[in-house]
């Protein structure tokens, strides 16, 4: 055995301790994924997975381990960079270890490989590499071709998983709304309860008549954004909805888009300000925005607020969902009806069960729509969080009022929750029309 063993050339045990390694990660990754049911992720990342371990057995086999260098790079490609380069590794660590294992193979490999002079089959080694292609190519095609044929669809709007459509998102509405900032003062909720003036964004639809009453989203940002993040930094969001609206898929409504940031508290444990957006909601954000617009609340009055509830929805992506739970489902279920969840939950089962004694009881829950990416670095947790609501919470159905979509080949990114928007707008205020 020992004589054997010493027969095998440095770059061909470099070759298979890099494919063990990435072939555990690969199954620790299928069973991650597998556990969500989502065809379209599992089959990507499947592929992908299959792809590189594959080859890799092909380049081995064949006593081409120089070949190691290539497959290396198209490890780290797909697995790394696909995630939105260091973004991808820092969201997930077997990701970055694949990585790392398979750029330490490609040079050890390689330097080895060239000192060994091991090139005798070079023919069946480029066959591999050849097969190799084609299989990328076709995964490739088949993610974005689904892509592309969202991109170019021209029917009425309907849920998507690959992207918004151009109609929506590539050419400025005809009819645009416009947007304004709002200020208002509140309190520092979290800490001194000292006053604090606070601004948000405010959309109004085309031709929006201070005499009718529209629907309204309160809509977050995320950590270390601010107000102004969903439709001045990302205008595409504000376009999507002017064309929504002008294309008739949703009705005309009003969105705000509030921080849950306070000056500079909490720096050190931002996580105390999403259970204290609940005070600043009920108390100064609701009466100071709905005694200036045209919403249901036709007075600012907790009842007023009550009545109206299933004209008003809440919606925020990581931290922002987040506030999202903490504050407007758990805190406000009262005056909020709708609900979106993007890319964060970090709720225990102990906190949504607050909701089901007391004067929430008995409230609807109208629609409760999460999402994630595939590649996010939340989707784990989210999941598993509103698996364990879903079981415990009967008022929320699973294809009736409540969904999980999960975005292939997306991160915790703008792109991600661009799409993640427009699915919700079609969710919202159906039962209004």
């Amino acid at each position: 055995m020992y004589a054997f063993l010493k027969k095998i050339k440095k770059s061909e045990w470099i070759s298979w301790t890099a494919l063990a390694a990435i072939l555990i990660i690969a199954a620790y990754n299928f069973v991650y994924h597998m556990a969500f049911g989502e065809p379209a992720t599992f089959i990507v990342f499947a592929t992908m997975s299959a792809l590189f371990v594959t080859v890799s057995v092909f380049v081995v086999r064949v006593r081409l381990p120089y070949l190691w260098g290539l497959i290396c790079i198209g490890s780290i490609l797909a697995f790394g960079f696909s995630n939105g380069i260091l973004v991808g590794w820092a969201n997930n660590w077997t990701y970055a270890i694949q990585s790392l294992f398979a750029a330490a193979a490609a040079v050890a490999g390689t330097i080895f490989a060239v000192r060994e002079n091991d090139l005798r089959p070079r023919l069946r080694g480029f066959v591999a590499l050849a097969i190799a292609l084609l299989i990328a190519i076709g995964a490739g095609a088949t993610w974005a071709g689904s892509v592309a044929k969202a991109r170019a669809s021209t029917a009425p709007a309907q849920n998507e998983v690959f992207a918004v459509p151009e109609k929506y998102d590539s050419k400025e509405c005809p009819r645009p709304g416009r947007t304004e900032e709002f200020t208002y003062e509140t309190k520092a909720y979290a800490t001194d309860r000292r006053a604090v003036t606070k601004k948000a964004i405010v959309y109004l639809p085309y031709n929006y008549d201070e005499t009718q009453h529209y629907n309204i989203l309160y809509l977050l940002h995320g950590t270390g954004d601010s107000y102004d993040y969903w439709l001045i930094r990302n205008p595409k969001n504000k376009t999507m909805v002017d064309n929504l609206i002008y294309y008739g898929d949703i009705q005309p409504l009003i969105i705000v888009t509030p921080t849950w940031y306070v000056e500079n508290d909490c720096a050190d444990d931002l996580d105390r300000l999403t259970y204290t957006f609940k005070e600043e909601i009920r108390n100064d954000l609701l009466p100071a925005v709905e005694s200036k617009y045209a919403t249901y609340a036709h007075i600012t009055s907790e009842q007023a607020f009550a009545n109206s509830r299933a004209h008003r929805a809440f919606a925020g992506l990581s931290r922002g969902s987040v506030t999202t739970y903490h504050s407007a489902l758990i805190g406000c279920l009262d005056y909020f009806g709708w609900f979106g969840n993007f890319s964060a939950s970090r709720t225990t089962e102990e906190e949504f069960a607050a909701i089901r004694t007391g004067a929430f009881a008995d409230l609807p829950i109208h629609y409760l729509y999460c999402t994630n990416g595939s590649y996010d670095f939340s989707l784990y947790s989210h999941y598993n969080d509103m698996q364990k609501l879903l079981r415990a919470e009967p008022r929320l159905v699973e294809g009736v009022n409540y969904s999980f979509d999960v975005f292939p080949m997306q991160y915790h990114s703008a792109a991600n929750w661009h799409i993640s928007l427009y699915n919700c707008l079609q969710k919202f205020f159906v039962m209004n029309g």
